[in-house]
């Protein structure tokens, strides 16, 4: 009989951010939600200041989702579920900005008529399920990316990759798609120039704060398509050299017909 998470491939640069804490998981059934709920650092606690817990989701029938959590800090979590746990993941990692993207959710509802969700709102799903964190201390690989120049920024600057630039994934959609990689999976990142290596802990109540002060994030614009098998170590499955960034059907140029991301330059550390 195998184990739940014999799917997962620890050694893949992807689970960095999350494999200490599928480590201490292995082995034994699916983790429920009571383990989960006990993952969770302190500073798992919702904008009202309730803490954060992982809850059935067959004991909360029809409840609105990120309302819920807003007002009771309890996270409805299908149990057995793999995109559910990976969310579960994602705020152990991210207690501060997943709390930040709730909060906006919350102001968020209501405001808008005939059904429409609004731009915020569509970029906090973006993020919150296809998102990644990209920071580094090289404006040029930043800019690049920005720009859908991959050969300067995955190639040119390929050492860059092991030395100044960071990808934390936060997309839960993301982790699930890691556990059957293909060359196309394509997430939407969060650029921002920071002046020395941010620790896990700033990088996240950075976000956190930035968010809730409207600093980041007003629609989906300010994110931008990544091709996460690109960066460099990650594609596992042969070499990444130039015809491999050739493949238009997944390393897509700029179309010109939208303004680059922005890359979100923190000078405060």
């Amino acid at each position: 009989m195998t184990d739940w998470n014999d799917k997962i491939d620890f050694g893949r640069p992807y689970w960095a951010d999350y494999r200490s804490t599928l480590g201490s998981l292995q082995g034994g059934g699916f983790p429920q939600c009571g383990t989960l709920t006990e993952l969770l650092p302190p500073a798992a606690v919702n904008r009202a200041g309730l803490p954060i817990q992982f809850v059935p989701a067959g004991s909360l029938p029809g409840v609105d989702y990120e309302k819920h959590i807003y007002e009771t800090g309890e996270v409805s979590t299908r149990e057995s579920s793999w995109h559910d746990f990976f969310n579960a993941l994602a705020w152990c990692r991210f207690p501060r900005l997943k709390a930040a993207m709730n909060a906006r959710h919350y102001d968020e509802l209501g405001r808008k008529k005939g059904g429409s969700r609004g731009k915020q709102r569509d970029a906090l799903t973006l993020l919150d399920e296809s998102g990644v964190i990209v920071s580094g201390t090289n404006p040029a690989v930043l800019q690049a990316l920005s720009k859908k120049d991959w050969k300067t920024a995955f190639l040119t600057h390929r050492s860059e990759w092991e030395s100044s630039i960071r990808v934390a994934v936060c997309g839960h959609a993301i982790l699930e798609k890691f556990l059957a990689p293909y060359k196309s999976v394509t997430a939407h990142a969060l650029l921002l120039q920071t002046p020395v290596e941010m620790s896990n802990n700033d990088l996240d109540e950075w976000l956190g704060s930035a968010l809730l002060a409207g600093n980041i994030l007003a629609s989906p614009a300010g994110l931008s398509p990544l091709p996460l098998m690109g960066i460099p170590g990650w594609w596992k499955s042969g070499v990444q050299d130039k015809s491999f960034y050739n493949d238009r059907q997944v390393f897509r140029p700029d179309s010109g017909r939208r303004a680059p991301a922005p890359v979100h330059k923190i000078s405060d550390l």
